[in-house]
């Protein structure tokens, strides 16, 4: 017999293999630059709200960054990495200068668990550019907390924005 944590993740698995085939995905059209909004969760609420307080539990999560260059051909360059918290106020520019990712390559950045300053509602605006037309990168933020008793893993897609 199953446990109910191996159901859970069977049913995890299952959905998300149902979400790979049911969904038909249009190629993006070559870019040579975009700003993308990157949702980010410091910590989820969950549970019900503590009458003293007025709010919820708390769970921290740390917070791994993936910038891939989806490119075969073309490296990329990275410009900013600006990170947000709930109020829309700038943290901080996790890129000092400019970085290259080559074709296929991965840029990372980290947010510990033990930063909660983002906030339930922070998010990173991150520019790039290439030197010609490429496939625009992939970034994903893995969101995450293990521990012995629990795992809570989930993933955000960052988008493109139009900036004014």
């Amino acid at each position: 017999m199953h446990t109910s944590a191996t159901r859970q993740i069977l049913l995890g698995l299952w959905l998300a293999l149902a979400a790979l085939t049911t969904s038909a995905q249009e190629l993006p059209p070559l870019s040579i630059g975009q700003t993308l909004y990157l949702p980010i969760y410091s910590h989820l609420y969950h549970g019900e709200v503590n009458p003293k307080t007025g709010k919820p539990s708390e769970t921290l999560v740390s917070t791994h960054v993936s910038i891939r260059n989806t490119d075969m051909k073309t490296a990329l360059k990275v410009a900013s990495a600006r990170y947000y918290n709930t109020e829309g106020k700038l943290l901080r520019e996790f890129i000092s200068a400019p970085q290259t990712i080559p074709p296929l390559g991965t840029y990372e950045l980290y947010i510990p668990r033990s930063d909660s300053s983002g906030g339930s509602g922070a998010n990173f605006i991150i520019d790039w550019s290439a030197d010609k037309p490429i496939n625009p990168p992939l970034l994903e933020a893995l969101h995450a907390d293990i521990r012995e008793a629990r795992t809570l893993l989930f993933v955000t897609t960052a988008r493109p924005i139009q900036t004014r």
